[in-house]
């Protein structure tokens, strides 16, 4: 599988790597990041099966989610990608991100969010993409909208509530 590179202005997403396990810990280590998933702080083990999920989907799909590094530091400061998933019977592409409370409010989940979008819409010809949004989840809402989303609908998954945002490839 060829990495794939993306740079904004002061971010650069890159393909995962198995070495980032301890910095995306950091993160979903944090209790401010796992409350938007209502969740407890992930431990090692369950790090781990998460990045091989995602390193899996890589190598199945092509892409999957990124690692975002802050140019300035030249630290990992979270994640925002594409996740290939069936959704209610229909094969979806979701736009997710994660971003460390420590970076919060400074644009960087949007400024990561738009480069992937137009990744996936210009280089991939995505047609679609979604994003699920925890239900109360007003940042991560935000972000869908400043990127040019809209919510469709609202749904009931793994009886989880999520605000359903989409935007098709013409818009």
């Amino acid at each position: 599988m060829k990495h794939i590179h993306l740079d904004t202005q002061r971010l650069h997403l890159r393909s995962m790597v198995s070495d980032d396990l301890d910095d995306l810990l950091n993160i979903f280590g944090d209790p401010r990041v796992m409350a938007s998933f209502n969740e407890p702080p992930f431990t090692r083990q369950q790090m781990q099966a998460w990045l091989d999920r995602n390193l899996a989907h890589q190598e199945r799909c092509g892409y999957g989610l990124f690692a975002v590094i802050l140019k300035s530091e030249e630290v990992l400061i979270g994640d925002c990608g594409l996740e290939h998933m069936d959704l209610e019977g229909e094969d979806v592409t979701e736009l997710g991100y994660d971003i460390c409370s420590a970076y919060w409010n400074q644009g960087y989940a949007t400024e990561a969010a738009r480069a992937v979008r137009d990744f996936a819409f210009q280089s991939l010809e995505l047609p679609r993409l979604v994003s699920l949004i925890r239900v109360g989840n007003q940042a991560s809402k935000r972000v869908s909208e400043k990127i040019g989303m809209h919510l469709v609908e609202v749904i009931e998954r793994y009886d989880i509530t999520y605000w359903k945002y989409a935007m098709n490839r013409e818009e």
